[in-house]
């Protein structure tokens, strides 16, 4: 068995958080102590990993709870959660593909910089000393400067 403090450290969880979601029912077999300390045995450990993930894929802590209802229901659910999983790995791969956006646009920037420094193109950078164009615009131009 583990304690709140335990078993926050072996899953790199806050101490509040672990709380919190035991607070919101999410924890179906938390166990207390006599007196009233919760204890988590290798279930609840479980579920906490199960609810970790979950919310780190961005599911709400309602929609957690309603999974975690619909897991206690059994296997007449299997199709609901499916589609719940599915609809979340569709929200997720949306955001990695944001994610990988602007993971390009800071390499581009960093090379930017770079050849700001190297002195390969002109330090336009400051938008003070921009013209009625876009900071993207005067990036445009350095990269054609660059390439020629």
């Amino acid at each position: 068995m583990y304690t709140v403090k335990e078993i926050a450290k072996l899953l790199n969880m806050t101490e509040h958080t672990v709380r919190y979601y035991t607070d919101m029912g999410l924890v179906p077999t938390l166990k207390r102590d006599k007196n009233g300390n919760r204890l988590f045995d290798e279930e609840s450990k479980n579920w906490l990993i199960g609810i970790k993930n979950l919310r780190g894929s961005g599911m709400s802590v309602q929609a957690v709870k309603e999974y975690v209802n619909l897991c206690l229901q059994g296997e007449s659910t299997l199709k609901t959660r499916y589609e719940i999983i599915v609809e979340q790995k569709k929200l997720l791969e949306e955001q990695l593909k944001e994610m990988n956006e602007r993971y390009k646009y800071i390499q581009h920037k960093e090379k930017w910089y770079l050849d700001i420094m190297n002195h390969l193109i002109p330090d336009n950078s400051n938008p003070g000393t921009w013209s009625i164009s876009s900071s993207e615009s005067q990036e445009d131009n350095s990269k054609a400067l660059v390439s020629t």
